[in-house]
């Protein structure tokens, strides 16, 4: 049975978890496949409001099995939040798969993150200040630490001590900030991986497998097309590939297993931090624009910048 992707066609907030939903009761398997806890779904499911970050839409669904795979940046604190809120509503979390080769946002990413859109004063980019894109960096570099590292306490802490030495030269000689502790960091962080050992998988093997036994799939993406790093409004893009290529290469599955690809786009175009936005409408329409459709970011709570309809972009 072939997959389907969904993406976003302007920069994100077009309703992507809404759709998610919708397509859930007839898929088998859902999947995020990129970006971190700097983007989230807005799921009105029950009656019940919910803002999900990192775990795909399918959750609220008993016969999905939600997956998080290799190409996501994940902040396991932030996870197992996320997984305890969803089961004090009464949604059973044990369905959700994390990739072992997901990589891990780690405290030091997040302060990089923080004092590097401060050093840039006027010219930042406008981040969620959420880690990601020095997580992202550090895969690229080849020093990042996985989820699966989290297993095994001693490697886990060698690729630790050899990567904070770095980081804390960074943080302390350039920026003045107070070095961090790799004791703490690990004691944290190995308490999170006993939690998560049982989500654990090759979710590549696991999705082929479900593809060969006829299974349905559904590759979630976040943000948008025209914020992704390769494609969209460089430098003011994420970190990672939202498009649907970035799906395949996240999932770790070839493209003739994709048969539909939809595109999810919105009767006008918002968008959340810094950037171009050619029909940005700084007036009383975009105003009204941002009221009338509650445009407040998920993840940051910030307002969302508001224009008219973009036929080009979208």
């Amino acid at each position: 049975m072939p997959a389907t992707i969904l993406v976003g066609t302007q920069w994100g907030d077009e309703g992507k978890g809404k759709a998610t939903d919708l397509l859930a009761g007839e898929t088998d398997c859902v999947v995020r496949y990129q970006g971190g806890n700097n983007a989230g779904h807005t799921v009105l499911a029950g009656g019940q409001l919910l803002k999900l970050h990192l775990i795909p839409s399918g959750i609220l669904y008993p016969h999905v099995t939600s997956v998080i795979a290799d190409g996501v940046v994940v902040d396991p604190g932030v996870l197992l939040g996320e997984m305890d809120a969803l089961a004090e509503r009464g949604i059973d979390p044990s369905r959700l798969v994390v990739s072992g080769n997901a990589h891990l946002i780690m405290p030091y990413h997040l302060e990089i993150d923080k004092v590097t859109e401060r050093y840039l004063g006027k010219h930042a980019l406008g981040t969620t200040r959420r880690g990601i894109g020095p997580a992202y960096a550090d895969k690229v570099a080849r020093i990042g630490l996985r989820v699966q590292d989290l297993t095994d306490p001693r490697i886990f802490r060698e690729k630790l001590d050899v990567v904070l030495k770095e980081k804390n030269l960074v943080l302390s000689k350039i920026y003045n900030r107070l070095a961090m502790d790799a004791g703490t960091i690990a004691e944290e962080y190995l308490t999170y991986g006993e939690r998560l050992a049982p989500h654990l998988a090759d979710t590549s093997s696991l999705l082929y497998a479900a593809l060969r036994a006829g299974k349905r799939v559904l590759l979630e993406g976040a943000q948008g097309t025209l914020l992704d790093i390769d494609h969209g409004t460089y430098p003011f893009v994420t970190s990672s590939n939202p498009v649907s290529g970035g799906a395949l290469a996240s999932a770790g599955i070839g493209p003739r297993e994709v048969d539909r690809v939809i595109g999810v786009t919105k009767a006008y175009v918002t968008r959340v931090g810094s950037g171009p936005f050619p029909t940005e409408d700084l007036g009383p329409a975009g105003e009204h624009m941002a009221t009338r459709g509650v445009e407040v970011g998920t993840t940051t709570g910030r307002s969302r910048r508001c224009g008219w309809f973009d036929a080009v972009c979208s």
